[in-house]
């Protein structure tokens, strides 16, 4: 099964989510990241980012930044987006309804805040969210994963 979570430069939230979601979830799932904001393609996560996924023994630092593309649609099983404006935007990319139901806020009807313009401690904020939602959605697909191959 193949996740992709998405957040607007691909430089804060989404390279946390990103290593929260693989520290979860056994090497058979790919977990991989990506933004709506051009401008950061190739780049590497925010310092802020990865300093705070150390602290909690992930390492991000060689992640690199990418843009969202129509493709990814075809390639991943489930898009988790951060907030409704990556929302909007990754679901205008999509073609039919199939594209669309892959597609959902990572923390349900609440919103991610960016931390990219904020303090140190708003980053942990986002790493303890996204780490909760972390948990939920690592338990979720592996029993989606178990009912399809029958062992449930």
């Amino acid at each position: 099964m193949k996740i992709l979570m998405v957040c607007l430069g691909n430089i804060c939230r989404s390279p946390l989510a990103e290593g929260i979601l693989k520290s979860k979830l056994p090497d058979d799932f790919t977990v991989d990241s990506a933004g709506t904001l051009e401008n950061n393609a190739g780049k590497s996560p925010d310092h802020r980012s990865v300093s705070t996924a150390q602290k909690y023994n992930i390492d991000i630092s060689d992640q690199r930044s990418r843009l969202f593309v129509p493709q990814d649609f075809q390639i991943y099983d489930r898009i988790y987006v951060m907030d409704k404006s990556n929302l909007k935007n990754v679901l205008a990319l999509s073609k039919d309804e199939n594209g669309r139901q892959k597609v959902s806020l990572i923390l349900g009807d609440q919103e991610v805040p960016d931390p990219f313009w904020s303090e140190m401690e708003d980053f942990d904020k986002v790493y303890q969210m996204l780490d909760k939602a972390s948990d939920k959605i690592a338990e979720e697909l592996k029993e989606s994963v178990l009912k399809e191959s029958g062992k449930k």
